[in-house]
């Protein structure tokens, strides 16, 4: 019995590290690609610049938007916040000091992300 816990255990611990490793490369917002530069705009407290590029991925795969924010507050850190499949433009306008709107999805750049793949 303690044999049969153990081994349970030890295939739960598997499962977890493979969906872990599957979320990170095939899920997560941080390993998109480059892309080509389209546009940016910087925010009208002159704290944030979002950036959006192409990524055009060949002949089977609709081209792509990603959107990234870059916090000039914070050292220039960059975070992408948009993620938009069968786009090859960008319309960056924004709202106010903290929203943008991207393509018409509406974001707050501070804590918002827009990931089609989750819709």
């Amino acid at each position: 019995m303690k044999v049969l816990g153990i081994l349970l255990a030890g295939l739960s611990g598997i499962i977890i590290i493979l969906l872990l490793v599957i979320n990170h490369f095939f899920f997560s917002m941080s390993n998109l690609p480059d892309g080509e530069l389209l546009t940016e705009s910087q925010s009208p407290n002159g704290q944030y610049t979002v950036k959006a590029y192409v990524s055009r991925s060949g002949a089977t795969v609709a081209d792509a938007v990603r959107g990234e924010v870059v916090y000039h507050q914070k050292r220039d850190r960059k975070k992408n916040i948009y993620w938009g499949y069968r786009e090859s433009t960008a319309e960056i306008v924004w709202i106010d000091d903290y929203t943008v709107s991207i393509n018409g999805i509406e974001l707050d750049v501070r804590k918002d992300i827009y990931d089609f793949r989750k819709e």
